[in-house]
């Protein structure tokens, strides 16, 4: 509870929709309030809420999307600190909203990912957001705090909490304890966004993409704003967005003058999946096939794709394995690279080396879903194979082979792929989930558990990790190696609580 109620007073310090939007690295300025080892501690903590919540979207093939935009961005800045990590992430939330968190944690909702015309405006809120961290924009913050702040913080915590159970009750809590705290620090968070453009800009540039991008999309939202009912998305109530500063940006960029970008395929792809996922299927469904009749589109094989993926997340099997050959069909009718990376703002294809991978590997793994859907379980595990020595490292594609593998009882094959991977993806949650279910399946309940313990320590669940080794011992049904290993890994986590305390 304690650091569920920092996260709402980080909330506040630096407003945003429920999640904090601009948390930077709590750097130099910092050090005399708290270490980057307790800022990420703080971090990891909020990061056990969200991952518990239902919107959290764990989709490995948009949070590596997510992540390799944010890396490329992050490689350009000259401000990034040696050795400072960042993790990008997704929910699944209509609202225009991103924010940043403790330790470098960076989430943006699929309502601002779908709601950016190219990636140039995704990549400049991205952009936008890794400079408040660089720049240590809340270290300032929480330096300059009073004590009154708290009160105000505090009545905060209260409503949102309150909101979980009657949001209606507690709106007006949330709008005056918001309006009182928020005041006082608005001119300082004002310098603050100004600070973040520059600072962005400059690393959009330096990362190749349309620098013209940040100011179209906060503009937009800007003009947009008028036919919100409350008055603003989400993202400008948390931003102290003004004429000013779009004008300074657009005076900034015009001197850097028009650069064409081609959005990559990953973008155009990912952006597709989540409208796939947005709302009720059946509407999804039909919003899909309306556009590809009215031929209200600019890239067919795009839209098919999430049409696609509709008619999956709707359970229509069979009617998503028609609009699958005719995907194929598509792709093979014209050079793929062409057809999949039409620039849709200039209405012309743009040839890019290499950028069909990805998008390939995607449209394999949706494929290989919609056969399995409709149990070609033989035709899905030979598009995984296919697709693999393609496509090596597309996590989606060696989740879902691995997946497949066990469900048609190939439990040792799947074993062998899962432990193969685990060595070059030792943070992958969802491998070990597998690796879990396939000891289980072999009744090797003392590597169940070890594995279930390492889903457990990548959530942050230490408590829970220590109990799955202690019953992993108490199954001695493996070999000396493989106990030896157990214990070392529960002496391993014991040690690492015990600092943690005295920390």
């Amino acid at each position: 509870m304690k650091f569920f109620i920092v996260f709402i007073i980080l909330s506040l310090l630096f407003p945003t929709n429920v999640i904090p939007h601009e948390l930077p690295d709590l750097g130099d300025v910092s050090q005399a309030t708290i270490t980057p080892r307790e800022e990420r501690q703080i971090g990891l903590q909020i990061m056990r809420q969200i991952r518990a919540d239902p919107s959290y979207l764990d989709d490995p093939e948009i949070t590596n999307y997510l992540n390799s935009l944010g890396h490329k961005l992050i490689a350009s800045s000259s401000e990034a600190r040696p050795g400072q990590s960042f993790e990008f992430f997704a929910l699944q939330d209509s609202t225009i909203n991103a924010f940043a968190l403790p330790g470098g944690f960076m989430g943006f909702n699929s309502g601002l990912i779908i709601a950016a015309q190219s990636e140039s405006e995704l990549a400049g809120v991205m952009a936008h957001e890794i400079a408040h961290v660089t720049q240590k924009h809340l270290a300032r913050m929480i330096a300059g705090q009073k004590y009154n702040m708290i009160t105000s913080i505090a009545a905060l915590a209260i409503a949102i909490l309150a909101s979980r159970s009657n949001p209606q009750a507690s709106q007006a809590i949330v709008a005056a304890s918001q309006a009182g705290a928020i005041q006082s620090q608005l001119n300082f968070t004002r310098r603050h966004e100004k600070e973040a453009d520059r600072v962005g800009l400059n690393i959009l540039l330096d990362a190749g993409f349309d620098p013209q991008g940040m100011s179209a999309f906060f503009e937009r939202l800007q003009k947009a704003s008028r036919f919100y009912e409350n008055g603003a998305p989400s993202y400008l109530r948390t931003h102290p967005l003004t004429y000013e500063r779009i004008a300074d940006i657009q005076n900034r960029t015009h001197e850097m003058g028009y650069r064409q970008v081609p959005d990559s395929t990953d973008f155009l792809l990912v952006r597709a999946k989540l409208r796939a996922l947005s709302g009720k299927p059946r509407d999804a469904v039909s919003q899909f096939k309306a556009r590809l009749e009215d031929k209200r589109y600019i890239n067919e094989a795009i839209e098919r794709y999430g049409y696609v993926y509709a008619l999956l997340r709707d359970k229509q099997f069979q009617e998503a394995d028609v609009q699958l050959a005719r995907l194929y069909t598509l792709i093979q009718t014209n050079n793929q690279t062409n057809i999949l990376l039409k620039d849709h703002r200039l209405g012309k294809t743009i040839q890019v080396e290499q950028k069909a991978l990805q998008a390939g590997a995607m449209i394999e793994t949706l494929a290989a879903e919609v056969k399995l859907a409709n149990g070609e379980i033989e035709d899905a595990l030979k598009i995984y194979r296919t697709a693999l020595r393609i496509y090596p490292q597309h996590e989606a594609l060696i989740q879902g082979y691995a997946d497949a593998l066990l469900k048609n009882n190939q439990t040792e094959m799947a074993l062998e792929l899962i432990n193969r991977e685990l060595q070059f993806h030792p943070k992958d949650i969802q491998l070990y989930r597998l690796q879990a279910r396939a000891y289980a399946l072999q009744d090797k309940l003392m590597l169940k558990h070890r594995a279930q313990a390492e889903v457990y320590i990548l959530q942050g669940y230490y408590d829970a990790a220590i109990e799955q080794l202690r019953i992993a011992l108490r199954h001695d049904n493996g070999d000396f190696y493989q106990l030896s290993s157990v214990e070392a890994r529960l002496r391993q986590l014991q040690k690492f609580m015990d600092e943690e305390k005295d920390d």
